[in-house]
């Protein structure tokens, strides 16, 4: 081949699964300009090798597409990750507790401690949250905000004080503020039946500054890749507002720094003045401007206030208000007309059929055919919905609420109701748009691979299995659930989602064989090796050493992240190794003596050690991630 259509880099001796059906698997890909240049067996691609091209040997090892989120709210998430301290996928609360303590003892006046969301009761090997005298134990002076879902916060004295919270506070609208016998706040705050107040509570803490947002947003990708995470659509959120909140992202885009494909869609703030928020954007901005990096993908999850239906199954499913239909009809003209998607949260069947309606009418007078619309959970959907859907065109992106809380809908409506929440089987049989994502970072944790697990297994995080194998799917369906199937939900298609020639060149290396682990270690994946675009832009294991675009540490100097990283598994001997490792390898400040700095050589060193020695090895090493 000519010098100048030799491949920039060649993975071979793999195991590749493609998702292209005509070429399923294959053990070499060339990648040239961001791009599959050829995909076939080893001899075939590294006869296409340059002197130039970089080549590595993957060992062995299986490969897939890089994994997309169908609903993340990763802007928003990227501004706060950096002080959250993370308890997703933490086993026990002994555990987390321990974490929490830890953090205490290192976070200065006035700044909070964080747990937002990303973790559910029912994961604990002891089946409850830690009660308000506990946290007041342990942190006595500094605030403890801690969000379980979007059912109930809980709030130390310290952050009770820090809010001002008191007797004299009214009752917030769509909440509770629980209160003792003489009236006064004890520091559980519940959502009935919205999250307002948890919303507006959180909103009180410390902010990061800007310089310190920008960190905090290249760790939270940085840490999505880890879990072998390549794009994402941001579905918005509350006090996300546009243009005035997306300055950071957009300087990480310009600076070239996002190591996250996103497609974002523009969130409505204000109840009331839905209308004039999609008047304006529609006015000065364009659906699918930006590039294959950051891109508008049109509005929603919330086009209306009106129409929102928060999914706390702790509380009766909440009934629209009657102005939804007239409210809902003026937003979607307007993008209709502007020929803008939408993606409108919808939990369920009472508030999808009602929206049907408005979808339908509108759609008489101006037709929504090729504008790829859609619901997202939909968990109680019937199948006279579905149908209606995709006779007008639109799709519908589930999500793994419920493995945080299936136990939450049996509890309320029982096994039988449950065994079908949501259908997704049933949608792919009747020829639906579907894909999977996560809905995290509050509501479920951002890790892949438990959504992943929940469509295989169909069991909740705390092991409840809640889904026959009727409504389970089968590994490669799953799969294109977050790989292909995402891309119809971005207006993608063909452009990602598969290991194909032409298609951008994003792929993982995942820790183990997604087809054949056992169905209950899914769950525990992560990557070894993740490419965006043809750039390496997270690698451990025997790949750490390819890894040479970290994010400075993580700021500021008390940050979690440093100590914990983000998803964890801390309770067992295999899990607490993972975590030392990652944690060594991707979060630390301390320089050149950290793996990830320098030091590769030290992971295959600290492998071969048992967990009591794993710390004092790092340390001697001089790694500060076990100062505290």
């Amino acid at each position: 081949m000519p010098q100048t259509a030799a491949p920039d880099l060649i993975l071979y001796h793999a195991t590749i699964t493609t998702l292209d059906r005509g070429n399923p698997t294959a053990s070499a890909v060339a990648i040239k300009d961001g791009r599959f240049l050829a995909v076939g067996t080893d001899s075939d691609i590294l006869a296409l090798a340059a002197p130039t091209t970089r080549k590595i040997d993957l060992k062995g090892r299986s490969v897939l597409p890089g994994l997309i989120d169908n609903h993340l709210h990763i802007i928003r998430g990227g501004l706060n990750f950096n002080m959250e301290l993370r308890w997703d996928g933490v086993r026990s609360l002994a555990d987390a507790m321990n974490m929490l303590k830890r953090q205490v003892a290192v976070t200065p006046p006035p700044q909070w401690v964080r747990v937002v969301g990303g973790f559910t009761e029912h994961q604990f090997a002891e089946k409850r949250l830690p009660t308000i005298d506990e946290i007041n134990a342990i942190a006595p002076d500094t605030p403890v905000f801690l969000l379980h879902l979007y059912d109930r916060a809980l709030l130390n004295g310290a952050a009770l004080r820090a809010v001002g919270y008191t007797r004299d506070t009214p009752e917030p609208p769509g909440g509770q503020i629980i209160r003792d016998a003489d009236g006064m706040p004890t520091g559980l705050l519940l959502a009935k039946p919205n999250a307002a107040i948890l919303y507006a509570t959180l909103a009180r803490g410390p902010k990061l500054p800007f310089d310190y947002q920008l960190n905090s947003t290249r760790h939270f990708m940085r840490e999505l890749n880890r879990l072998g995470v390549t794009g994402a659509i941001d579905a918005g959120g509350g006090s996300q507002n546009y243009p005035d909140d997306y300055a950071v992202i957009q300087k990480l885009a310009a600076d070239g720094h996002l190591t996250v494909r996103l497609a974002y869609n523009l969130f409505t703030q204000k109840p009331k003045q839905e209308k004039d928020d999609f008047l304006n954007w529609t006015r000065t901005s364009r659906y699918k401007q930006g590039d294959d990096y950051f891109r508008h993908n049109g509005a929603g999850e919330m086009l209306v206030f009106s129409a929102a239906d928060f999914e706390d199954f702790r509380q009766p499913r909440p009934d629209m208000e009657p102005e939804m239909e007239g409210d809902l009809e003026g937003v979607v003209r307007i993008l209709a007309e502007n020929r803008w998607p939408w993606r409108l949260h919808a939990t369920y069947e009472e508030t999808i059929s009602r929206a049907l309606d408005v979808f339908e009418k509108v759609n008489r007078d101006i037709p929504l055919a090729g504008l790829n619309w859609f619901f997202d959970h939909a968990e109680t959907i019937s199948e006279r919905s579905i149908e209606r859907i995709v006779a007008l065109g639109g799709g519908i992106a589930v999500q793994h609420r419920m493995a945080y809380q299936g136990e939450y809908f049996v509890g309320r409506y029982g096994a039988a109701a449950a065994q079908a929440t949501p259908p997704v089987a049933r949608m792919l049989e009747m020829g639906t748009k579907v894909s999977a994502g996560t809905d995290a970072t509050r509501v479920a944790s951002y890790n892949p691979w438990v959504s992943l697990s929940w469509l295989v297994t169909g069991k909740t995080v705390g092991g409840l299995r809640i889904y026959p194998r009727a409504n389970c799917l089968d590994r490669e369906t799953a799969l294109r659930m977050w790989t292909e199937n995402v891309t119809w939900f971005s207006n993608e298609e063909g452009l990602k989602g598969q290991i194909v020639a032409g298609q951008l060149a994003d792929l993982i290396v995942p820790d183990r064989d997604f087809f054949a682990c056992p169905e209950d270690d899914i769950a525990d994946t992560t990557s070894l090796l993740t490419v965006v675009g043809g750039k390496v832009v997270f690698g451990a294991g025997d790949f750490a050493t390819l890894d040479q675009d970290a994010p400075p540490p993580a700021m500021p100097d008390w940050s979690p992240v440093r100590r914990f990283g983000g998803y964890a598994a801390w309770g067992d001997d295999k899990a607490d190794r993972a975590a030392l490792q990652r944690v060594a390898q991707t979060a630390c400040g301390c320089g050149s003596a950290c793996g990830v700095h320098g030091h590769g050589h030290a992971d295959a060193w600290s492998s071969r050690l048992p967990i009591k020695d794993l710390k004092s090895f790092w340390g001697a090493l001089g790694c500060s991630c076990w100062a505290v």
